[in-house]
């Protein structure tokens, strides 16, 4: 991941943190402080599809986040102080996680429709959207998986020996 042009070139990142069950992102957090990069974590909000992408201060800034009802560590709804991505200069690149993703770039979530909501306000924004990396494990990757015509395909499936 590190060593990937995109990643190179980017400055403004979107990256999940990570789940006992998902690639875990810690190192590459800690990567883009190193490399004076912008990081920004996604928040979600229940009930709802709706995401937003909230800059990180430094690696160190996780252990501050509340755990939601999810296991998910993300900011407060009362954390107001945050740059959101899209009330500023946009994002140059997302990381992405999800349960199945296929070679054609098609991606299984969780089901709640965050990434492809938040993918269709990136294109709203004078930037345009962002090229998306999902980081997958190899057994992730599989023949197709159900796609429907909200969904938005990754460009690019990182896995072990892609």
């Amino acid at each position: 991941v590190i060593d990937h042009p995109k990643y190179q070139e980017s400055k403004r990142i979107a990256i999940f943190l990570s789940m006992p069950d998902e690639v875990q992102t810690e190192e590459i957090i800690k990567d883009i402080f190193k490399q004076g990069k912008e990081c920004f974590i996604p928040r979600y909000k229940p009930q709802s599809n709706h995401m937003d992408m909230l800059k990180l201060s430094s690696a160190e800034d996780i252990s501050s986040l509340a755990l939601t009802s999810w296991n998910i560590l993300q900011p407060s709804d009362d954390d107001t102080a945050r740059e959101e991505a899209l009330a500023g200069g946009g994002l140059d690149l997302i990381f992405m996680p999800g349960l199945g993703f296929d070679k054609k770039g098609n991606r299984l979530g969780r089901g709640k429709g965050y990434y492809d909501t938040y993918l269709e306000r990136c294109m709203k924004h004078p930037r345009g959207k962002p090229y998306t990396i999902a980081l997958a494990f190899r057994e992730q990757v599989c023949e197709s998986v159900p796609v429907t015509e909200n969904d938005v395909p990754v460009d690019e499936v990182l896995y072990e020996d892609c």
